[in-house]
């Protein structure tokens, strides 16, 4: 029955690519992953957050890799290892046998580990398989920042797949905030960062200042410098990358997440798109 429940998932998605169908799969198993982990104390600790947050619980389109976390409060003795034994023993149910390697490391903010598994896709049945063959491991990988930035917003979300399960997620304000913290502070064009950036000003959502002036003094150029991240200083700040990116690589980097029927709309990435997306939030209120 557990199988059968995937493969209807799976059905659900009318995938009309080998890759549309992988993606498919591995956003299924993020949602088994985080059902699992609801049933556990984990969500008194974490809160989800990141694209595939944005994907399952906000309606953003493009897939996502990865499942991201923030704990609560800063907890530098966190640790993975139950967690993560818990986690096995429950996806097992649903016909995954999965691989899990702890990366988590005692002296870095980061704890991570790696979900692996070569099993579900030969047990449910592929429409595009033959195409390219079986797909190598399903790899997921989960991180857990130990060492928050202060002033997170806090939201509770329901999965019903592949039962009902809670889940602590960051609120709107907050992803938003920690998004532009990857836009202004990542050191190398990440496409998919600027995709979230068009969702985020068509809905006009506001940013959690607090929670973006405590990232920034963590962590990259402004580092330590106290600055206010007001909206004023954000437009200022987001214009300056925009003016200074190449949008075609970026535009590239984000076309195997999303669907064949959105991949034409890449080719208007540019300058303009994107200072007319940011002038369109700025007047938000």
């Amino acid at each position: 029955m557990s199988i059968q429940m995937i493969r209807e998932r799976l059905a659900s998605y009318h995938c009309q690519t080998a890759l549309e169908e992988q993606q498919a799969l591995r956003e299924i198993t993020q949602e088994v992953a985080l059902a699992a982990l609801g049933r556990g104390d984990f969500f008194k600790h974490a809160l989800f957050q990141g694209g595939t947050c944005l994907r399952i619980f906000y309606g953003l389109n493009r897939f996502s890799e990865d499942i991201d976390f923030i704990l609560r409060e800063p907890e530098p003795r966190f640790n993975l290892k139950d967690t993560l034994q818990n986690l096995r023993d429950e996806v097992s149910a649903y016909g995954y046998e999965m691989e899990i390697t702890d990366r988590g490391s005692t002296d870095r903010a980061v704890r991570k580990a790696f979900l692996k598994d070569s099993s579900i896709g030969k047990l449910i049945q592929l429409s595009h398989v033959d195409r390219i063959g079986l797909p190598a491991k399903l790899r997921i990988k989960l991180e857990v920042d130990i060492n928050p930035p202060a002033g997170t917003g806090v939201a509770l979300e329901y999965l019903d797949f592949p039962f009902v399960s809670a889940v602590a997620v960051q609120d709107k304000p907050s992803l938003f905030a920690g998004k532009i913290h990857a836009l202004l502070c990542r050191e190398y064009i990440k496409g998919r960062d600027w995709y979230d950036f068009l969702w985020y000003t068509s809905q006009r959502t506001d940013f959690n200042e607090k929670f973006l002036s405590s990232a920034l003094n963590q962590l990259g150029p402004w580092q330590q410098q106290s600055v206010v991240a007001d909206a004023a200083w954000v437009a200022k700040e987001l214009e300056k990358k925009i003016l200074s990116l190449d949008w075609k690589q970026a535009a590239e980097d984000v076309r195997r997440f999303l669907r064949v029927y959105e991949q034409p709309s890449l080719g208007l990435w540019s300058t303009e798109l994107f200072l007319h997306q940011l002038e369109k939030w700025k007047s938000r209120k």
